[in-house]
């Protein structure tokens, strides 16, 4: 069975993809995977074993829908020439955007026969886009949110499933942190990503600027966001918070053991409020209490399952909040707490694995 996965970003940013690689890998399919090298640094090597195709475009992430048109029309181009190229059992979509890109080909030559990855809510308000999300879920063999709060902006479906950006082989390096004290001066915040969201940092830094109590450290790709952020830093001699450049995912291991709380605070805007991010399931995983924003769905998570805390970054208390909460945590009670939200995530997981082996089963008997 030949299989597509479409990626829409580089390999390093796409760590959600080996959920999907690890199941075609078991069951011997042959993958191909396309994704969009979008500027010159390093990336992650090629998965093993499978063929990549390579959209090599330059291009901003924070710039206006405007501005990226031209980029995805030439990705559109690009992508439609490989599948006239092969020809393709099964396709996987790893964003709904690609999705909206292709629409025309997936519903007339691919019906029911791609699985779609929605982590993002980004167009949805535009009536059109909208609509034609709906019909990529229903046309889909299976659709998995990344989310539950993505439920709500989609049509109520029997194919829609709830997936999870844990990394299976980092569970082998749960005790990283764990086997290391706790008991630490200043400590250690740290941000690992694409650094954006410029007001809310902004505000973070000023609330942690030059606190003995805390370092605050940035890992991840800079762009306009990162670089302000980095020369404000510099220009008034914050001497507290770090910026370590552009990492590769098995570089978070190096960083994650020297880390005590994660900045997991984003804007509680339409594409964030009801985001889950990568480091919620790192948090999890690595047993390290998270800063999430009250109000946003990751932030209500944190705190039903009391692994992090929800706090408003606007609070003239928001550092002594964060102090008095880490130094107040019980630490035996917290990795309980962990654990039984690691069991609960598993068990959706195994539940996405066993689905996508009856989509491969049910095309393998066709």
């Amino acid at each position: 069975m030949k299989v597509l996965v479409l990626g829409f970003t580089k390999i390093s940013y796409m760590p959600y993809m080996h959920f999907y690689l690890e199941q075609l890998r078991k069951n011997n399919c042959e993958i191909h995977l396309l994704y969009w090298k979008r500027d010159s640094n390093p990336d992650s090597e090629s998965p093993e074993g499978v063929v990549t195709h390579v959209f090599d475009r330059y291009q901003e992430d924070s710039v206006p829908l405007r501005k990226k048109i031209g980029s995805f029309w030439g990705y559109r181009k690009y992508a439609v020439q490989i599948l006239k190229k092969h020809s393709f059992d099964m396709i996987v979509i790893l964003h709904s955007t690609p999705g909206v890109l292709l629409y025309d080909v997936l519903t007339k030559k691919y019906n029911k026969k791609y699985i779609l990855d929605y982590r993002d809510f980004t167009y949805e308000n535009q009536a059109i886009y909208k609509k034609i999300i709906h019909k990529l879920v229903n046309n889909s063999s299976a659709t998995f949110v990344s989310s539950d709060a993505y439920r709500k902006h989609l049509p109520l479906a029997e194919n829609l499933y709830t997936s999870h950006n844990i990394l299976i082989n980092a569970l082998e390096s749960r005790d990283l942190r764990k086997s290391k004290s706790r008991d630490v001066a200043p400590i250690r915040i740290r941000f690992w990503g694409f650094i954006r969201h410029k007001n809310i940092n902004m505000t973070i830094i000023g609330k942690l600027a030059n606190d003995k109590r805390f370092e605050l450290h940035y890992h991840g790709r800079e762009q306009k966001t990162g670089q302000f952020l980095r020369e404000y830093c510099e220009e008034n001699q914050i001497k507290n918070i770090f910026f370590h450049g552009e990492y590769k995912p098995n570089n978070r291991y190096d960083f994650i053991v020297n880390t005590d709380l994660v900045h997991n605070l984003f804007d509680n805007d339409k594409t964030m409020q009801p985001a889950m991010s990568n480091k919620y399931y790192d948090g999890v995983t690595f047993y390290i209490p998270q800063l999430c924003n009250e109000g946003s769905f990751m932030g209500d998570q944190v705190e039903k399952n009391k692994i992090g805390i929800a706090l408003n970054p606007d609070s003239p208390d928001f550092a002594d909040e964060i102090y008095e909460y880490y130094i107040s945590l019980d630490w035996l009670n917290f990795e309980t707490c962990c654990d039984k939200t690691l069991n609960s995530i598993i068990m959706q997981y195994n539940d996405g694995v066993n689905k996508i082996k009856k989509i491969i089963d049910g095309k393998k008997e066709n």
